[in-house]
């Protein structure tokens, strides 16, 4: 089986993980909680001289683990497996691995749990061929500080940093992993200055380590003086992005040159830090800010020697916070662009209407549903809701021209809903990019005795759900045909009914019923459930009840939602 294969069959997926043992500078591979290789790195295939694709699924004691003669280890009397699993950070000296050319390589190793990202347990193991082995054994090292970790733990800590920093696109989150990786691994205090898109310095982290708790300390955060441009003090340094340096409450005893350097000596009064190392934050294309490690419990101060760790930390925070920020400006934009193309509801004298729109988790935060409402010149009110295939940027174009003709179409001609549907399909094919689309499109009038009437046509899409003021909740099935883009020719039907007073209808698309693993006739019931058990609320609330409470767990498709409530009698 490839690796591949195995990562398949099991359904790992650890390509942040492989990415980040690439930055170790010895040799390093990944297991599973069986104890099965799931990462490698290069340097590993090299002193191992196997290639990845015979590493990736094996069990690594199986396949690895050797005495001194070569001879296969019995798993009892081996100290790397007892490490695995005891579940701690244990490291140990002239052990043995197999090669693949049958020789055998004294290593010196380091065993750590790791996280890889998608919520399973994993266990990282550095390696090295030592130039002076010893019979070290194992030993158990749970938060050893900076100046006492060996260089397999500083190469340990730096895979982590970029597996953690990496998997999240969220800068808080990305900023909530820094803290944990760095506090009281090496510092007691830990404090992250970022610099605004608007080259506004920003104090966004200030966090102690008190026993086993990290405790924020919010009043010493907040907004911070203009970054001084000839300024020698250390944090002014590192946010031009010069270097990093070491630091003391007696750097900034003399007179200050910039505010800067005044909130700075402030810093270290009220934290009482003896020692700090201060580094730049910097991404691809500028400085983002400075990161700073400082020492209250811990009698050791920080030694020249840190700061190269201390460095590619920070600089691995940098690449992180870039993506993060470049996201969550995507994010925005996508998400201002979809507001713009839905359109605001109409007020209508007598009917009550409610929208919401829920964007994929997963995606471009944008995509194909819609819904629409607006007056006609007969004096009705056009409903409608649609889902054009796909979740991005393009679907999100492609709806915007299918609701535009579906207005044009709606507002020129006086005809049933069916017909006009019909020319919108036509339409379509030949004017726009959208290959498939769903929708229910309607009219609602006032009937006889003040009640109303809704007329409607489904080209593919879930049907209408109506839900009387008592809670009797219905599916409107009839008038349903194919959806849009099929290109059959086919006239479609026409479908009415009265709509009691009182009740409500609801209009959405699959997101709100559909997910994997979960069949359609599920999701179909769980939304009648709960919008029959909902019908006494207010409009507001039971259309934000109904999203919370019947959206699947899981879902990767965004939400379209209309809600309408005809008066009571």
């Amino acid at each position: 089986m490839t690796g591949s294969e195995y990562r398949e069959v099991h359904g790992l997926s650890v390509p942040t993980a492989s990415a980040a043992l690439e930055a170790i500078g010895a040799g390093a591979y990944v297991v599973d909680e069986q104890g099965c290789i799931i990462a490698v790195n290069t340097r590993a295939e090299e002193l191992l001289d196997r290639p990845a694709a015979e590493l990736l699924g094996q069990d690594a004691h199986d396949l690895l683990h050797r005495d001194p003669q070569g001879q296969e280890l019995p798993r009892t009397q081996c100290a790397m497996r007892q490490a695995f699993h005891a579940g701690y950070p244990a490291q140990g000296g002239e052990d043995y691995f197999a090669r693949g050319d049958g020789s055998v390589l004294p290593v010196s190793w380091l065993i750590t749990p790791y996280d890889v990202g998608d919520r399973r347990a994993a266990t990282l193991i550095v390696f090295h061929t030592p130039e002076h082995p010893r019979d070290t054994g194992p030993r158990p090292e749970p938060e050893p500080t900076a100046q006492s970790l060996s260089e397999l733990q500083r190469l340990a800590l730096l895979a982590e940093t970029t597996a953690q920093l990496t998997s999240t696109l969220d800068v808080d989150e990305a900023l909530r992993r820094l803290v944990a990786l760095v506090v009281p691994r090496l510092a007691d205090w830990v404090i992250i200055d970022l610099i605004t898109e608007r080259d506004e310095v920003w104090r966004t982290v200030v966090v102690h380590a008190e026993g086993g708790t990290l405790v924020r300390y919010e009043e010493l955060q907040g907004p911070m003086p203009p970054i001084p441009e000839e300024s020698p003090m250390p944090l002014s340094r590192a946010l031009r992005g010069v270097s990093s340096t070491l630091a003391g409450p007696q750097t900034y005893q003399g007179t200050p040159d910039s505010g800067i350097a005044v909130e700075q000596g402030r810093l270290f009064h009220a934290t009482g830090m003896h020692s700090a190392a201060i580094a730049p934050v910097r991404g691809p294309r500028a400085v983002l800010g400075a990161l700073t490690l400082g020492r209250t419990e811990t009698p050791e101060a920080f030694a020249p020697m840190d700061l190269p760790l201390i460095e590619d930390i920070a600089r691995r925070a940098g690449l992180a916070l870039d993506n993060a920020r470049l996201y969550q400006r995507q994010r925005k934009v996508a998400e201002t662009m979809q507001n713009h193309l839905l359109p605001q509801m109409p007020g209508v004298q007598g009917l009550e209407m409610n929208v919401r729109y829920l964007p994929a988790p997963d995606a471009s935060h944008v995509g194909g549903d819609w819904y629409d409402a607006f007056p006609l010149p007969d004096a009705s009110t056009a409903l409608a809701i649609g889902d054009v295939v796909g979740h991005d940027l393009e679907a999100a174009a492609g709806m915007a021209q299918v609701r535009n003709m579906l207005r044009a179409y709606a507002w020129s001609q006086h005809e049933p809903p069916s017909r006009v549907v019909e020319r919108l399909d036509e339409a379509i094919q030949h004017i726009t990019d959208v290959a498939m689309a769903t929708t229910v499109f309607g009219r609602v009038e006032a009937a006889h005795d003040g009640h109303w009437q809704l007329s409607w046509t489904n080209a593919g899409h879930p049907p209408p759900l109506l839900v009387s003021r008592d809670g009797l909740a219905s599916y409107l099935t009839d008038g349903h045909g194919i959806l849009l883009g099929t290109q059959t020719g086919l006239r479609r039907p026409d479908a009415t009914v009265l709509l009691p007073p009182g009740s409500t209808l609801v209009l959405y698309t699959d997101g709100l019923i559909e997910a994997p693993g979960q069949s359609l006739d599920t999701g179909l019931n769980r939304l009648r459930q709960y919008a029959a058990a909902l019908a006494h609320r207010p409009l507001t609330s039971f259309t934000d009840q109904l999203l919370r409470q019947v959206r699947p767990a899981g879902n990767d498709d965004d939400v379209a939602l209309l809600a309408l409530r005809v008066p009571e009698s």
